[in-house]
């Protein structure tokens, strides 16, 4: 498969099941492939671990779990991970990549607005959520819930990954070009610095409005599979905009936050937030990077579409002000033009957002 430099969409993706050079144990579900990825299904068991690993350049992921593994997990029936701990599950999708094209992974959307955090890892790994060009073999999954119990089983899908070809970033002078003919936030200028720049909203409406949430401890365990099952009361305290428009983090809290701009993922382009220079805050902002061509896009119903925020902040408080610079966008061009958008009749479900909870939760 010779591609044009850029992001593969869906049709492509599908191409490469075709050719072999990604497969599963199992056919792939129908809304498994999105228009700029694929989710990864988890397989049948998952081994509970001492710690994280990276297998390192010489090693293969099974040699290390033969020191590392406590115990195996059967999923068929499903299974409760628990806080805290770390899993590592073999996915049912294997790839054969040719040379040409690497690949890279990154939680969904509604697994990091649940704190779940997972990584890819591959055989002879180096580097997390990273898939090298050429790769051949197993996937795994590193599965570490931070605040709820989830109950995952096999088949269910917590991860994505997108595969690219050649040179795909834009450049701070590309996204300036694209900004004239398609305004990529609500906002005036732009702030373009190695990417995007987003700012925090902590302001809302005005006094009392509902700005942000904190997680609960100690809750019920969340299915990761169903939806609006859950009252947010239950595992989330509201957080409301009053007095100065800022807000302490507490050291290892979880909270949910949106951004003060509306954000735009032009069709001919794909998006990922990166984290935040370390000098700026100790906080970490969005586990779940990915965003799809069409995201905010008005022609695919996405007019006014806020980034949601994943935040914990580390160490020590700190403290966020209202309309202070919390993350940045990176942009890659597409090979070609999706066929579909995001928001456009395939389920989305953070289209067109404000504020917003995981599709788990009743509302969200």
């Amino acid at each position: 498969m010779i591609l044009p430099s850029g992001i593969l969409p869906a049709h492509r993706i599908v191409e490469l099941a075709a050719s072999g050079a990604l497969s599963a144990d199992r056919p792939f579900d129908a809304d498994q492939v999105q228009p700029a990825s694929i989710d990864l299904r988890l397989g049948r068991i998952a081994h509970r671990m001492r710690a994280s690993f990276l297998p390192g350049a010489t090693a293969s992921v099974e040699e290390k779990l033969e020191r590392l593994r406590l115990h195996t997990i059967d999923l068929s029936q499903g299974a409760v991970l628990e806080t805290g701990g770390v899993y590592l599950v073999p996915v049912q999708e294997r790839v054969a990549l040719p040379a040409s094209i690497s690949a890279s992974a990154n939680p969904k959307s509604s697994t990091g607005r649940i704190d779940v955090f997972t990584r890819l890892i591959t055989d002879r790994g180096v580097a997390f959520d990273q898939i090298p060009a050429g790769y051949t073999g197993q996937l795994y999954l590193e599965v570490s819930p931070r605040t709820f119990p989830v109950l995952v089983r096999e088949g269910s899908r917590l991860s994505q990954v997108r595969f690219r070809s050649g040179d795909t970033r834009l450049s701070d002078a590309d996204l300036a070009d694209l900004h004239r003919l398609s305004p990529l936030v609500d906002r005036e200028p732009a702030l373009l610095d190695n990417g995007l720049s987003l700012s925090i909203d902590l302001a809302g409406a005005g006094p009392g409005a509902l700005i942000g949430y904190r997680a609960k401890h100690h809750t019920g365990v969340i299915d990761v599979d169903r939806k609006a099952a859950l009252e947010v009361l239950d595992y989330w305290e509201p957080i409301h905009a009053r007095g100065a428009p800022s807000l302490i983090l507490d050291p290892d809290e979880f909270y949910i936050l949106a951004s003060r701009e509306a954000v735009q993922v032009p069709p001919e382009t794909a998006a990922e937030m990166v984290a935040i220079d370390p000098l700026v805050g100790e906080f970490r902002v969005h586990y779940a990077g990915f965003f799809d061509p069409g995201f905010g896009h008005a022609p695919a119903g996405g007019t006014g579409s806020r980034a949601v925020l994943e935040v914990r902040s580390h160490e020590v408080p700190f403290i966020l002000d209202h309309g202070q610079t919390i993350g940045r966008l990176v942009y890659e061009r597409m090979s070609e033009l999706p066929r579909q958008l995001y928001g456009q009749g395939i389920g989305s479900n953070y289209q067109a957002q404000g504020l917003k909870l995981s599709k788990h939760f009743a509302g969200g």
